[in-house]
């Protein structure tokens, strides 16, 4: 496919680049993400790499780039959409940035999430209004989310505050509950996190080497401290789940040197990490530490994208690191930014020239039986003109699609679907070995099991900045009769790991509002579903 490169411009080259049309004004602060000890004040724009051209539209008859489709209606946000979590009951909630509120987004009874609806949920607890954050969905079906880079006042960002608080939600009482920090956490920050296999919630310190594992009891959360032998703080590192329950990270503070960069596996089973070796090239930006996604593949490969135009493949079999393809269009970059798994196994991501630059291009990689590696340009959303890949986020819809969000800092806002061509291959799909064949409305704990229930990926990946994970298992059921769908809330999941092997049980709920009659029910993880299953709902 041919690139549409802006300019020929090596990172080096993009503070001298000049836009051959007038920038878009605008008179809104723009928020950086933040390295600690590395100062960063507020912006009015944000430099651009050649001329500002429409978005891109990839012409070819054959074509094999997605569509986007906007949300339908205006968006409920007062500054803008950050972080999306997809809810076990099938509602995604999406969080206003530097404000307390978060909105939820309901698909329409088809199913459809870009003709849903916005209503707001509960506020924060007093004093919690954070931009760039840990957050995760627990086995539980409730939100856990901590710190955060700003905290200054309610649709105020201030400057860097690496905030300790933390909040805890439940989506049957709709109400959060403050958490406090891990004992003498000053700092949290922009924090990674991940929920382990065996369910546990694992966060690090922003600003130091320390990491912990909470423990929730009711609404107490408590914390005991994991992690000895990590070889440097966690600022600007990503988790990467792997098979086996083990995590990936790519140091992003020591050995910046212009060369390959530190590589470290958590082994969950003793609670340390290991220096395994170093990629295969420069991955960190080493002026602002920043680094992009990783995704972990079906085939085992993880695609890891880097912020200095470097991109690398880590097997997971073999523990050894391969160039991939550098994007396209000259000087991109993922310094912050999203990607996402695809059905097919291809890997959507988001790229920008340099650190924090615009415009945003959107790409797919792949790669083939044979071993060949291939990064091509698809389509670009409305917005992608004027901004950057760090105001993005990814996460995997039921649909088989991907909801994507611009915060609209340096621009517009704007949340859409991206609905890939590529299909998955039957032996990725869940497998149901027991479902219920009759289904009450408004029963609790109805229990199910099969296979393939957690996936091969976490989905949705951004790195320390914000983390959009969806691989558990979802339940939709859909009536035969009218084809109006509803989604049972699953909670219970005996593994949170992926490439799991063996039987996963778990259990759901359902809605009282359900239409009653001959029905179907499938599983559904990454927006992999599986066969459908007979059932008859009273």
């Amino acid at each position: 496919m041919t690139s549409r490169c802006q300019l020929a411009l090596g990172v080096s080259a993009l503070a001298l680049a000049a836009a051959t049309l007038a920038a878009p004004a605008t008179a809104r602060t723009i928020y950086l993400p933040l390295s600690h000890g590395i100062y960063r004040a507020p912006i009015h724009a944000l430099h651009h790499v050649g001329p500002y051209l429409p978005p891109y539209v990839d012409r070819d008859p054959k074509s094999k780039s997605g569509t986007w489709t906007d949300i339908k209606g205006s968006l409920p946000f007062v500054d803008g959409p950050d972080t999306a979590l997809q809810l076990t009951d099938g509602t995604v909630i999406e969080h206003d940035y530097c404000a307390s509120e978060w909105f939820k987004l309901t698909p329409d009874k088809k199913g459809k999430y870009e003709t849903g609806t916005w209503s707001a949920i509960a506020s924060l607890p007093a004093g919690y209004f954070p931009f760039f954050f840990a957050s995760q969905v627990m086995p539980d079906g409730r939100v856990l989310m901590n710190g955060g880079e700003y905290n200054s006042a309610e649709h105020t960002c201030g400057s860097g505050a690496w905030t300790n608080k933390g909040a805890l939600y439940d989506p049957v009482a709709n109400s959060w509950t403050s958490v406090s920090p891990p004992a003498g956490w000053a700092r949290i920050g922009d924090a990674q996190s991940i929920v382990l296999p065996n369910g546990s919630y694992m966060l690090a310190n922003c600003c130091s080497n320390q990491n912990t594992i909470a423990s929730i009891s009711g609404t107490t959360v408590t914390w005991t401290n994991t992690g000895s032998g990590k070889g440097d703080e966690n600022d600007e590192e990503g988790w990467t789940a792997l098979p086996g329950g083990s995590v990936l990270t790519v140091d992003a503070n020591r050995a910046l040197t212009g060369g390959p960069n530190d590589v470290e596996i958590y082994t969950t089973k003793k609670g340390t990490w290991t220096t395994v070796g170093t990629t295969f090239s420069e991955l960190v930006d080493p002026t602002s530490h920043e680094l992009g996604p990783a995704v972990l593949r079906p085939d085992g490969n993880v695609i890891y994208f880097g912020a200095t135009t470097n991109n690398n493949l880590y097997n997971t079999s073999t523990g050894t690191w391969t160039a991939a393809p550098a994007f396209p269009d000259s000087g991109y970059d993922v310094a912050d930014g999203p990607a996402a798994l695809l059905p097919d196994g291809n890997v959507l991501v988001q790229a920008s020239p340099g650190v924090f630059g615009t415009p945003s291009h959107f790409y797919e990689f792949s790669l083939s039986k044979k071993g060949k590696a291939s990064l091509v340009n698809v389509n670009d959303p409305s917005s992608a003109t004027t901004i950057s890949s760090f105001e993005g986020r990814m996460m995997n819809l039921p649909t088989g699609q991907i909801l994507w969000s611009n915060d609209g800092q340096a621009g517009t806002p704007e949340v859409a679907t991206y609905t890939p061509q590529g299909k998955a291959k039957a032996s990725w799909l869940p497998s149901v070995s027991t479902m219920p064949s009759k289904l009450t409305r408004g029963s609790t704990n109805n229990a199910f099991a099969g296979t393939n229930f957690n996936g091969f990926s976490l989905g949705g990946t951004y790195g320390d900045d914000a983390q959009e994970a969806t691989n558990f298992p979802l339940v939709r059921v859909t009536n035969t009769s009218t084809g109006d769908v509803c989604f049972a809330k699953t909670h219970s999941f005996s593994t949170m790991g992926v490439f799991t092997s063996g039987t996963t049980t778990a259990q759901f709920d359902v809605p009282s509002t359900c239409e009653t009659g001959a029905s179907t029910v499938q599983v559904i993880v990454n927006g992999l579903a599986s066969a459908a299953t007979n059932v008859t709902v009273k």
